[in-house]
């Protein structure tokens, strides 16, 4: 099976969101089939599009660079599943939320689905999303604009507020083996 380079956004706008955001980057790091190969600053960000009269709480964003062999189908099932094991309600939407899972690229691969549309449609619109991958890959190339992260990032007229946070991503739950072999005698 053929390894892909895939990204995945991740961010929080209730609880804890360091908490949330360093547990999201820990699971991430136990995929099967894959390997956490980079993950961005965390950022905290404004709320944009969120529905009238909801929490206007800052979120904590970042992405996510895994190397993978799972399918992009069962890549975003488990991303919809560590939503809900976060706390995410998955039918609430443009609302606050504990975690949200974005699969932002694939490969160079093109997918559009009922179910999954990748790369991510409007990623070049948000600094939210394009200031951490630019950070993980300013040389990735979007395969419909044929741009680079950073050239997008560069002529992007967002003005939502982006500060990129001092903090170490993931440090609260080291990523480690799921499974270990006992010691032999």
């Amino acid at each position: 099976m053929r390894i892909e380079t895939v990204f995945i956004a991740f961010g929080s706008n209730q609880g804890d969101r360091q908490d949330l955001c360093d547990r999201a980057v820990a699971l991430m790091g136990l995929l099967p089939q894959s390997t956490l190969t980079g993950v961005s600053s965390y950022y905290e960000t404004e709320p944009m599009d969120m529905a009238h009269g909801h929490d206007a709480t800052w979120f904590y964003n970042g992405v996510v660079r895994l190397e993978t062999q799972l399918q992009p189908e069962h890549l975003v099932a488990i991303c919809r599943e560590t939503e809900r094991g976060l706390g995410r309600d998955p039918e609430l939407k443009r609302v606050s939320r504990p975690m949200d899972l974005d699969m932002l690229f694939y490969g160079r691969r093109i997918i559009d689905t009922p179910q999954l549309t990748v790369p991510h449609p409007r990623l070049h619109e948000r600094r939210f999303v394009l200031a951490p991958m630019a950070e993980l890959a300013p040389d990735w190339v979007h395969p419909h604009f044929e741009q680079t992260i950073q050239a997008l990032l560069d002529r992007l007229t967002d003005t939502h507020h982006v500060q990129k946070l001092d903090v170490v991503p993931g440090s609260r739950f080291a990523t480690r083996p799921s499974c270990t072999m006992p010691p032999t005698d």
